[in-house]
């Protein structure tokens, strides 16, 4: 029987701010951070090891993870897009990466200027070479639910994408919805089939909350055995390669909506109030949650 205790990947320092806007400083996202860790999040994409000019609210990477608390940086996840990237992470000291690679021709080219096969084989490479510096690898396959720019994924294509990665080694493949193209029998489906292809390697899902589905979909990967969640504090988020691409599931959302539902995880919600407001303050506006505005139920005695 599937343990009942889950994981948060908490993406908000990294997806989460990287369609805003409004610039965060060094010192806010630290605060961030920190406070995710408060929180009892396990496991951070802190940082994101890629070009300045592509995604300007990452340029700081090395300067946020420099400034992290020890125990910070133990749960910092850094995302690398080629092998510059994984120099830069090895350099700065990070401890894990997660490097991603489109599961359509159109995203690799819109996201990251090159082929699908040429991801796949740099990704293989970067996975390996991680693994040899000592970093633990992850992969997570863009778009596995929708590309807008190629429409329908042939599920088959996905799961030979990860099938192929898996041989590489990584801790963990994660299925990417994007651009929040899925819906819950789509996650029931490609979740059953990458499972099956790439034991004992775990499926991690990324979700989006776009089309007002994410939730409901976490519910699907759930009940199909997925442990490992990406979630955004706040529902904040977005790709800013993918048109209309709106935030990530809601941190707050995924564990109020499991732990009721007789799941476990080890993010206490009463610690998250602090980080909607610091989010809600600095963006001007309130963040897409519904828990976050709500509170849970029953209220924190």
């Amino acid at each position: 029987m599937a343990s009942k205790h889950f994981q948060v990947v908490e993406v908000s320092p990294r997806d989460g701010l990287q369609n805003e806007a409004v610039p965060f400083t060094t010192r806010t996202k630290v605060l961030l951070i920190e406070a995710c860790v408060a929180a009892g999040v396990d496991r951070i994409e802190a940082v994101s090891f890629v070009h300045p000019r592509l995604v300007p609210q990452m340029a700081d990477a090395e300067a946020v993870f420099e400034a992290l608390s020890p125990e910070a940086r133990s749960r910092a996840v850094g995302l690398v897009l080629n092998r510059r990237g994984l120099e830069r992470a090895r350099s700065a000291g990070i401890e894990e990466v997660n490097v991603v690679v489109a599961a359509t021709e159109g995203f690799a080219e819109a996201n990251q200027g090159t082929s699908r096969p040429a991801l796949i084989e740099e990704a293989y490479s970067i996975i390996e070479d991680a693994r040899s510096a000592g970093l633990r690898a992850a992969a997570t396959i863009s778009v596995a639910f929708g590309c807008p720019f190629d429409g329908e994924v042939d599920p088959e294509t996905v799961v030979e994408i990860a099938r192929t990665l898996a041989m590489a080694g990584p801790i963990e493949i994660a299925l990417g919805d994007t651009i929040g193209a899925a819906v819950p029998p789509q996650v029931t489906n490609l979740v059953k089939l990458a499972s099956e292809a790439i034991n004992p390697v775990p499926v991690r899902i990324h979700l989006h909350n776009t089309r007002n589905s994410g939730i409901a979909n976490a519910w699907a990967a759930l009940e199909a055995g997925v442990r490992i969640f990406d979630a955004s504090m706040g529902g904040i988020g977005g790709c800013p390669f993918a048109p209309k691409a709106t935030g990530n599931i809601s941190t707050e959302d995924l564990v109020w909506m499991a732990t009721r539902s007789g799941y476990a995880c080890n993010l206490d919600l009463a610690k998250t109030e602090p980080i909607r407001e610091m989010l809600e303050d600095r963006l001007g506006r309130k963040v897409p949650s519904m828990v976050a505005q709500a509170g849970p139920f029953p209220a924190p005695s």
